[in-house]
């Protein structure tokens, strides 16, 4: 599924990447520990976590994940949307809270990061 859709099932906004809303996402991953997205690279996938850290943009980074996802209205500092500008890695925020946010997104189709349904 597109970007710009993902973010409409989970009532997101952008803090940067909206530029790149057409982007394909087909599989998602939840954590706040950053060693577990680590443990299942993906491409075409998208991270979300509570933590609005430079941790958070520099893992998805090195395992390849194309958007960012903070949830419960998390709001990452100037610092690491600047990060995220600079990687190309589009960064949301969404109202709803990871375990909803992970089920919304489970309902319309993607799969675990590691590939798994």
């Amino acid at each position: 599924m597109e970007l710009s859709k993902l973010a409409e099932i989970l009532e997101a906004s952008f803090f940067n990447g909206k530029d790149r809303s057409d982007i394909e996402i087909d599989r998602a991953g939840a954590s706040d520990l950053m060693s577990d997205i680590l443990a299942a690279l993906s491409e075409r996938g998208v991270l979300l976590t509570g933590l609005t850290t430079i941790q958070a943009v520099k893992t998805a980074v090195i395992s390849g994940v194309t958007a960012i996802v903070f949830v419960r209205n998390k709001k990452p500092d100037p610092d690491v949307v600047a990060l995220a500008e600079m990687h190309g890695i589009p960064l949301l925020s969404t109202p709803c809270s990871m375990f909803v946010s992970c089920g919304r997104l489970f309902d319309a189709g993607l799969t675990g990061l590691d590939g798994a349904r």
